[in-house]
């Protein structure tokens, strides 16, 4: 896994909506697994939903799909929320597997294309000094 620091930006990342729900795997610390559905996405966290809500703070493996293929990453899990059929739960990415951060910025880009439509031109960057960390 590539750390991944957090910045803190004056510009917000752009959240993505996912068409229907994203099933995702979470692996606890203790190597304990559990299933969700991810509902929002972006370069720097995300919301999905879980039966069993896991605590604040908790460090965990996340994978799901992305497009054609699978996204690894780390992840820190924030103060859960009751909704649903269970509780909805914002994430932050802590880290990611070799070429999933890239692969993630394609996707959620792709996504942002679709919603605002061919003539907007969008790009998904970071401060230079991150991309060099990873």
């Amino acid at each position: 896994m590539s750390p991944f620091s957090p910045m803190y930006r004056t510009v917000r990342a752009p959240r993505v909506g996912l068409r229907g729900t994203v099933p995702i795997t979470i692996q606890l610390e203790n190597k304990r697994l559990h299933a969700g559905k991810l509902y929002r996405l972006s370069i720097t966290g995300g919301l999905l939903e879980l039966t069993p809500y896991i605590d604040e703070r908790t460090k965990v493996l996340m994978v799901f799909q992305v497009g054609a293929g699978l996204l690894q990453g780390k992840a820190e899990m924030m103060f859960p929320m009751r909704g649903g059929m269970g509780y909805f739960q914002p994430f932050r990415f802590t880290g990611f597997a070799s070429g999933a951060r890239h692969m993630l910025e394609a996707h959620i880009s792709a996504l942002l294309q679709q919603a605002v439509g061919p003539n907007h031109s969008l790009a998904l960057t970071a401060p230079p000094n991150l991309l060099d960390s990873l």
